[in-house]
């Protein structure tokens, strides 16, 4: 038989980036628990509001079935002996429930036959919903009353129902029932629940949509539905995560329309939409003709007819912090952006490592030698961008809005009448924010993103020469050097320039020596080469085997990535094949005869076998291109048996000197044919 389950935990105001966590882990942890105590389940769904926490099974099996199973217990000599069963066969037939006579010898050892009875579900529910519950991992957990337990917040309720039946349980110190309660200003505050499978519906009559995937398409709808009402647009593409966000404080989410005097709207608006998104949790809204307007919805999580005290407060807020921002815009802007470069010379980049005024004059060198790489002959704009690159990390607004740092420079560049490479340049060099978001458009931007970056990551890896426990470890990131050192390897990779990413590395690090006459470790530069190797590994772990990407690390990986990727595609693409196998199993067979030997002089006078002479036949006439390495592989098959009759009827090792050396003189070819594929050895 099976019934529904429903487990709902009330508690107190949760912050929402736990929320998605916990859903996630309260599925998994379910899943496992049916899983491991042989319980039969049809779906688990979680839903989740700021005040509750809940799990709804279907079809849950009530009890786990009864099996027979027989049970070995100890050896014959210890379980018997000439008076009969010894106490440690006494003591298994105890601890198994069955009569000593039931006992009987198999394989030189003592086995009963049980009867296992399976246990009810709620019982096993009983035993384990307060583990799962405190498990769950996440920040700042508290403990509340007299308890020693934590949890993300104060629990205030607990409902355990099978079918119809409260689940006797307990977490922390709140017992189950099945009541519950609805929104705050609810009118049906207090709500019964008969049943699992009508948990959602009678939290509507309590004004709480417990669905999540309900309340976020209501969000958009109430929104568009608002904005629509007033002639105005949402845009919802760049705000998943304040959708995420309000889905999650909310538990009857409200549009509410508010607006802002107009003449806020002279400052920068990604000033004025990162004000409402990111610190006030508001929507922005547009015009038709594509600016921003002066109205935003805020969606409030209220039930009632009265809006103006919700509204007027969210205006005053968001009034007091545009104050601000036109502030600072006015200050700004008094000088030009050139203007703050020497304000960098106040502003430390890295201690040890000067500020960043000196970390813009490298960025300046490394700009131009990249351009240089790259054959770029005009480097004015280059140039000039990476010179006004950091200039708005000294301003007022960036002061205030860290997150706006790029944006706001390349605002105040336009205002100066700076060209649009230039500009865009200041902004993009930022790019890519994220592992996967979007590269810099332009080469100025690009090479300027590259500068800054391999800086940075050299900076930290000088700076910490002597304490290497300071460089990106676990979780660790400092300077954000692992996003930094993945922005640049895919910008190189996806934009397809031909740069030495080494040779840039390399004068970084002498740029950093030389102005601040540090000597640097005899290793780093190998340890700078292995940290963006293990970020291409990282990258690459779903396309390309790991094996695949450590047998060709060393070659030129950094020197040429497009060259690498391309490399590594063809060899992921030969994983599955048959001849590729033979020739990776004799690849590997050479190299461990080599070992280190490195006899050249094959002497064709010296051959004593017909298998030598076709070997050597065989690789002499081999004429592959390895500039093709699909087709070289390929052209490698002819050399499939020759390799394979040697194998068989030759020894290599043999006993005249001359003849041996001979042979690994041959087999040297033959590693000469393979070497340039990729290491065997670790593939």
């Amino acid at each position: 038989m099976k019934k529904d389950f429903l487990l709902e935990v009330l508690v107190q105001e949760l912050p929402y980036k736990f929320i998605p966590s916990a859903i996630e882990q309260l599925k998994s942890s379910f899943n496992n628990l049916f899983k491991e105590n042989a319980l039969s389940f049809g779906d688990i769904k979680v839903y989740a509001t700021p005040r509750r926490l809940a799990v709804l099974v279907s079809d849950l099996a009530l009890e786990q079935e009864t099996i027979e199973k027989d049970v070995k217990g100890p050896i014959l000599d210890i379980a018997k002996n000439e008076q009969g069963y010894t106490p440690a066969a006494l003591g298994f037939a105890k601890k198994n429930n069955v009569e000593p006579s039931a006992l009987y010898e198999k394989d030189n050892y003592i086995w009963a036959h049980i009867l296992v009875k399976g246990k009810k579900a709620s019982e096993i529910l009983a035993d384990n919903v307060e583990n799962i519950i405190l498990k769950l991992q996440g920040s700042h957990f508290m403990r509340w009353a007299d308890n020693t337990e934590k949890f993300s917040r104060p629990i205030e309720g607990v409902v355990a129902l099978l079918g119809n039946e409260v689940v006797d349980l307990k977490i922390i110190d709140k017992k189950s029932s099945n009541k519950t309660q609805g929104h705050r200003y609810s009118q049906n505050r207090e709500l019964v629940i008969d049943e699992p499978k009508n948990y959602l519906e009678i939290l509507k009559k309590g004004n709480v949509i417990a669905s999540q995937d309900e309340r976020r398409e209501l969000i958009i709808k109430e929104a568009q539905k608002c904005a629509s009402e007033n002639n105005l647009e949402i845009r919802f593409d760049n705000m998943q995560e304040l959708l995420e966000e309000v889905t999650f404080i909310t538990e009857y989410p409200v549009a509410v329309l508010c607006n802002f005097d107009e003449k806020y709207l002279k400052i920068p608006s990604i000033v004025t939409t990162t004000v409402m998104t990111t610190h006030q949790r508001y929507f922005p809204l547009w015009n038709k003709d594509g600016k921003l307007s002066n109205y935003f919805i805020t969606m409030a999580n209220y039930v009632g007819d009265n809006f103006e005290n919700i509204k007027a407060g969210n205006q005053r807020v968001v009034a007091a912090r545009l104050e601000d921002g036109i502030f600072f815009y006015e200050e700004d802007t008094k000088t030009k952006l050139i203007d703050k470069l020497d304000n960098l010379k106040g502003m430390t980049f890295q201690k040890g490592l000067g500020t960043l005024f000196d970390k813009t004059q490298r960025m300046i060198k490394l700009s131009e030698f990249i351009a240089d790489k790259l054959n770029i002959q005009d480097k004015k704009d280059i140039i000039r961008s990476a010179t006004l690159a950091k200039c708005d990390l000294s301003t007022k607004l960036v002061f205030e809005f860290t997150e706006l740092q790029g944006f706001i420079g390349e605002n105040y560049a336009l205002l100066d009448g700076e060209n649009p490479p230039v500009y865009t340049g200041i902004c993009e060099h930022y790019f890519p924010l994220s592992a996967n978001s979007d590269l810099p458009s332009e080469i100025t931007g690009t090479i300027v993103s590259i500068a800054d970056k391999v800086d940075t990551i050299c900076a930290l890896f000088i700076s910490t020469q002597d304490n290497k426990k300071k460089r990106p470890t676990g979780s660790n990131d400092p300077l954000g050097a692992r996003r930094a050192a993945i922005g640049i390897i895919r910008t190189i990779i996806e934009k397809n320039l031909n740069l030495d990413l080494l040779s840039i590395i390399k004068y970084s690090l002498s740029l950093l020596s030389e102005e601040f006459n540090i000597k640097l470790d005899n290793l780093i530069e190998d340890e700078l080469r292995d940290f963006f190797i293990q970020r291409l590994l990282f990258m690459y772990e779903k396309e390309f085997s790991s094996s695949v990407v450590n047998s060709i690390s060393n070659f030129s990986a950094l020197e040429n990535l497009s060259a690498f990727i391309n490399r590594a595609k063809i060899l992921q693409g030969y994983q599955n094949d048959s001849d590729f196998d033979k020739i990776k199993e004799n690849a590997t067979r050479v190299i461990r005869i080599l070992k280190d030997n490195s006899y050249n002089n094959v002497d064709e006078k010296l051959f004593a076998t017909e298998e030598e002479k076709a070997l050597y036949g065989a690789i002499i006439s081999h004429s592959g291109n390895i500039d093709n390495l699909d087709e070289y592989i390929k052209s490698l098959k002819v050399l499939i048996n020759p390799i394979s009759n040697f194998f068989e009827k030759v020894l290599v090792m043999d006993k005249d000197e001359k003849i041996k050396n001979n042979r690994l003189a041959l087999l040297n070819m033959l590693k000469d044919k393979f070497s340039v594929i990729c290491d065997f050895d670790k593939l």
